[in-house]
């Protein structure tokens, strides 16, 4: 049974003292992480050993501003939500202390700035001969399933539904359905995400016959150092799961244009498939659907119609038949 951590009350409790407490009752190891990064620069801006009672909401909001007030938008609305989740924590226990201010808001992330590629060059891509079947069947399923890449890079081929042409993923923030330390996979709550004819010539042809183990692995086998686990090696080939890391670069020799890194990046997948569905005519709840987004405004951010899009949609508008 873990210790029980007894904190003063009122003016005797520190800066430090009560950050630390709050990060204790953390049970995310990520979160810990990111939240202690914020915490410990602004208990230090603010003076660790203050009584916490001292420190008013504008010292608060002041170091937010000075610590990450020209940041990236994403960096500043994590940071100011570590600290708002301190804060909270304290006055929910009682102790006396500060709050976020009113002022220092939440901004609205930016749309996402990852470009769409057109459905040509993403069949073209697909089809030179100078690219493996491996990223082919990749390249097609991110494209036809709308799925994240690390979805997909963690499905195995005793969950793929051929015939069905779906099979459930680990999803972006799963939620895990008992609270026990060493969850696997089949603790989350899956999603499935669905493929089409492209994916499915594919699949068969890169199973060659394999029933378990990794759908996407590497040429080589892991060097006797790398410990892997059972579900991430292919019993029949002794090959590990292809890495996101690899993946992406697989990728980008292959797009680079102006030497390496400047070719597209796997993300690109799930935007443009999202926004060939909303020219097509799917509505926003079929995109949620198919993305699994659970907010409307995350959907609209991937949806970016391009210019011929826009032009053949404005041709409605045009007086009297169209056609003429």
């Amino acid at each position: 049974m873990p210790a029980v951590l007894l904190l003063p009350t009122g003016k005797a409790l520190t800066v430090r003292t009560a950050a630390d407490a709050f990060l204790a009752s953390l049970t995310n190891p990520n979160t810990v992480r990111n939240y202690g990064i914020a915490l410990g620069k602004t208990a230090e801006h603010l003076g660790e050993g203050r009584p916490l009672a001292a420190v008013g909401d504008d010292e608060v909001g002041g170091a937010l501003e000075l610590l990450w007030g020209s940041s990236a938008v994403n960096t500043w609305n994590a940071r100011r939500g570590a600290v708002l989740s301190w804060t909270s924590w304290c006055t929910e226990r009682g102790y006396d202390g500060p709050a976020v201010p009113a002022w220092a808001k939440r901004i609205a992330p930016p749309d996402s700035d990852t470009p769409v590629r057109s459905k040509l060059a993403i069949d073209r891509l697909i089809a030179r001969r100078d690219v493996h079947l491996r990223e082919k069947t990749l390249w097609r399923m991110l494209y036809e399933t709308c799925a994240r890449s690390e979805e997909i890079l963690d499905v195995n081929i005793e969950e793929l539904d051929l015939a069905g042409r779906r099979c459930p993923v680990k999803a972006k923030g799963a939620q895990p359905k008992v609270r026990r330390r060493g969850a696997t996979r089949a603790d989350y709550v899956l999603e499935t995400v669905f493929w089409d004819a492209g994916t499915a010539r594919l699949l068969p042809r890169l199973l060659k016959g394999r029933t378990c183990g990794p759908v996407f692995v590497t040429h080589r086998r892991p060097g006797p150092g790398k410990i892997l686990s059972a579900r991430d090696v292919c019993p029949d080939t002794g090959l590990a799961r292809l890495s996101y890391g690899q993946a992406r670069a697989l990728l980008d020799q292959h797009t680079a244009h102006a030497g390496t890194g400047t070719g597209w990046d796997l993300h690109e997948y799930r935007h443009s498939s999202l926004t060939h569905l909303g020219e097509r005519g799917a509505s926003e709840l079929m995109l949620m659907a198919k993305s699994r987004h659970k907010k409307v405004e995350n959907v609209r951010r991937y949806f970016k119609p391009s210019a011929e899009a826009i032009a053949d949609v404005t041709a409605l508008l045009a007086p009297g038949d169209a056609r003429r």
